[in-house]
């Protein structure tokens, strides 16, 4: 009863924090709570009643089960003002900048300072590591600003501007002054502060909302660093870079990485992106996150070499090996939880008890979201979680149901496919793929995983001590590695590696989960288990299946100097333009996936920037092209279009190049290149767009008359050409990119009929024959006022 009561109470809290963005969610636990407690009260006093009438009738009168009965009225009641207090909680702890915090000295947006120099002091709290754009990257913890006011003139040349700050600070920096930096060291950084922003198209990485959980309101551009604490102190940094070159010098890149990844987690160790990529893609992310699988493999071993010595020698080695674990880890949730089950069992141990692990599970997800409420909105911490409760409570009923296999087989399909059941609707939710071999790899991968994480602890354990041994020890891995590696680019190069459903909705999302715990509580669905699942999958499938066979949009994304749009009509998918290095993988991609587009059927290249730097194949890598059209001059003799054409030709596309001036017809979309500078025509689902590039006003007017063309309805251009090109075309809609419009020009053109739409403030700008134009940010706003 007392275990039933603490699971009621843990999860009040934990409930309470999950709806604590809803409107008066809080009074709502606290009224479930009251009604629990009344309810628990009548159930009592009946059951009482009918206790007393049978031993007075001297007969057997069975009492039905009910729910209110697993705990006391007062539990119920305590549960309830648990989850009010949760939700009060977690917006007390949301981060809010300080008076001195270093985000408060970043100039304001429309100020002509954006570019100021400063120099900022403070102390390293993390390992640099390298970004996908090659610069260096590591956390400060402020201490003082200095506003450099001439950076021409010496140091001591420069006027006394130095403030005392605090908060913590992204920094970014040349790859190439990251050296010789570690966690501890006092150093100062010359560059520019900014403010991060919000995603601006649907599906984008939100780098605001991943500072703020992080504590952090602002970013340092920096250029320039400079070591004031010269002196190396101790630090649990020193033992993972021991370890890692221990392990990198003889397995040497990619597999040395990967080892250590398996051992103490990517975000440990500076694992390449590609390889990172590789395994994300496949569904092999966890075997890189250092979580339950690494401690309790450490704790297994420890238990096991020590069973001989005394219990209270088993204990003390097994909480100092998970102590050390979890600092070399850096104190990650998910680590943090798998450790706290650890000393759970080890608890147990020194009791003579067995540990409940679902009890310990949900104590130590409590005792996390007390210290720090807001892991409970971290994805890491989530699937941790959700995995762990996989296989505490559907591993069981899934080997019952294998008894007919090999217990070893059984197992090894069991652990992945509980975890996965618990934890594919949360990535439905956020990424909206489905990596179709998931399964079957994780089935074939678990034994070459175990191997090299096994031999990864004692080679890194050897390394500490004699760096050679380490090294000889973890060159024993290399062909398992490369076999794990080799299996994993097979696997993600098959037809269908990754399928694109679309991100499901909450909704979607809370009812699938409902149908799981109906599964794991229910006998009457336990036996129809099968009947859930089909409920579920529909539940998916269905509502995407619909949405894109009767969605008609227009989407113009953000993507800074080149127009990118993405047309949906009714299930055919066209994509004009690609953007700069980067936005493929960053905007397109992403966008389409939370769609649930597995395809695009025609892509336009009109090169709006001049340049070789297009995004046409990072799109190409990961999703195919139907049809490829490109305007572009010279495209034959052009290194990148010639990879494109590959890439195509690999998948069965078919690669185009057209003259200026000839129509490209898809159905939904015709478009014609006017001139090379370049000016894009289009008629889209009835609409007339004119997409106008670094063109003069006057000589658009004059091209537009020359062929007879109408105004168009809809113009896309660059910031500084907007104000010429509204008063020349007069169009019912203008979108402008790359640029800001002064506030004066803004309010000039909001006086006309034109509506005005700019990417860069706005985000990306949607079209539907529902809701007209909207823009993306203006959207998101809405929504998370009303939650």
């Amino acid at each position: 009863m007392i275990q039933t009561s603490g699971a009621i109470i843990c999860l009040a809290y934990i409930f309470g924090l999950l709806l604590a963005n809803f409107p008066g969610s809080g009074v709502g636990i606290l009224l479930l709570g009251i009604i629990g407690a009344v309810l628990s009260r009548k159930v009592s006093l009946k059951s009482s009643a009918l206790s007393q009438t049978s031993v007075n009738s001297q007969s057997k009168v069975q009492v039905t089960p009910n729910i209110w009965r697993i705990a006391q009225p007062q539990v119920w009641l305590i549960a309830g003002i648990v989850g009010l207090f949760a939700s009060f909680y977690l917006q007390w702890r949301v981060p809010t900048p300080t008076v001195t915090d270093i985000s408060q000295f970043v100039p304001p947006a429309n100020s002509n300072n954006q570019e100021q120099l400063v120099i900022v002091r403070g102390e390293i709290s993390s390992s640099p590591r390298v970004t996908r754009s090659q610069r260096g990257q590591f956390w400060l913890n402020v201490s003082q600003i200095d506003e450099v006011k001439n950076p021409i003139k010496k140091e001591n040349d420069q006027e006394d501007t130095q403030k005392g700050a605090t908060g913590k600070l992204y920094v970014t920096v040349p790859i190439l002054q990251i050296t010789g930096l570690h966690p501890g060291q006092q150093i100062e950084v010359t560059g520019v502060l900014y403010k991060p922003k919000a995603a601006s198209n649907p599906g984008a990485f939100d780098f605001q909302k991943f500072l703020k959980q992080e504590g952090t309101f602002a970013g340092l551009m920096g250029r320039q660093t400079n070591i004031l604490d010269e002196e190396n102190k101790l630090g649990w940094w020193q033992i993972r870079d021991r370890i890692l070159r221990s392990q990198v010098r003889w397995l040497e890149v990619p597999e040395g990485p990967l080892v250590s990844a398996m051992v103490l987690g990517s975000k440990a160790v500076d694992l390449p992106y590609d390889i990172r990529d590789l395994f994300v893609q496949a569904g092999l992310a966890h075997a890189l996150a250092a979580s339950g699988f690494q401690t309790s493999l450490i704790l297994s071993v420890i238990l096991q070499l020590t069973k001989r010595a005394k219990k209270a020698t088993q204990i003390t080695l097994g909480a100092l090996g998970l102590i050390i674990f979890l600092s070399l880890t850096g104190f990650q949730a998910a680590v943090l939880r798998a450790v706290i089950m650890g000393f759970a069992a080890l608890v147990g141990l020194a009791l003579n008890r067995k540990v409940k692990q679902l009890g310990s599970l949900l104590l130590a997800a409590t005792l996390l979201l007390i210290f720090n409420p807001l892991w409970i909105w971290d994805l890491g911490f989530q699937l941790s979680f959700l995995a762990t409760l996989g296989l505490v409570v559907t591993v069981p009923a899934i080997l019952n149901r294998l008894d007919w296999l090999p217990s070893a087989i059984a197992s090894l399909i069991a652990v992945p496919l509980a975890a996965t059941i618990w934890t594919l609707p949360v990535q439905l939710c956020v990424f909206g793929v489905i990596p179709a071999y998931s399964l079957l790899l994780n089935i074939i991968t678990t034994p070459l995983i175990s191997v090299i994480s096994i031999g990864g602890i004692i080679s890194a354990i050897a390394g500490l001590m004699f760096p050679e041994i380490g090294s000889a020890l973890a060159s024993l891995l290399h062909y398992p590695t490369l076999w794990l590696i080799k299996l994993v680019e097979a696997f993600s190069q098959l037809p269908g590696n990754s399928l694109v459903l679309g991100s499901i909705s909450i909704w979607q999302l809370l009812i699938i989960y409902i149908l799981i715990l109906l599964v794991w509580l229910v006998r009457w669905w336990q036996k129809r288990w099968w009947f859930a699942g089909f409920i579920a999958v529909g539940l998916v499938i269905f509502p995407a299946w619909h949405s894109a066979s009767t969605l008609m949009r227009i989407t113009v994304l953000e993507a800074k100097a080149e127009p990118v749009l993405v047309i949906q009509d009714k299930g055919i998918v066209t994509v004009i333009n690609s953007g700069d290095e980067g936005t493929g993988r960053f905007t397109i991609l992403p966008f389409l996936q939370q769609q649930g587009v597995n395809r695009i059927d025609w892509a336009i290249a009109t090169d709006f920037q001049n340049n070789e730097n297009d995004a046409w194949l990072e799109v190409l890598q990961q999703m195919p092209i139907k049809n490829f059209s490109t305007y572009a001059i010279n495209k034959n003799n052009d290194i990148t279009s010639q990879i494109v054409q590959q890439e195509l030709q690999k998948r069965q596309g078919i690669y185009q190049i057209l003259p200026v001036g000839q129509t490209i017809n898809t159905g939904s979309t015709i478009a014609q290149l006017i001139n090379e500078q370049p000016i894009l025509q289009l008629q889209i689902l009835g609409q007339s767009w004119l997409l106008v590039g670094d063109v003069k006003p006057q000589e658009v007017q004059r091209i537009m008359k020359a062929g007879s063309w109408p105004s168009p309805q809809v113009l896309w251009c660059q910031a500084e050409s907007l104000k010429d090109l509204v008063t020349a075309l007069k169009p019912q809609v203008a979108i402008a990119s790359a640029g800001n419009v002064n506030s004066s020009t803004l309010a000039e053109l909001n006086k006309t009929s034109t509506k005005i739409f700019l990417t860069a403030q706005d985000g990306a700008i949607q079209w539907t024959p529902q809701k007209e134009f909207e823009s993306f940010i203006q959207v998101a706003e809405s929504k998370s006022s009303a939650v």
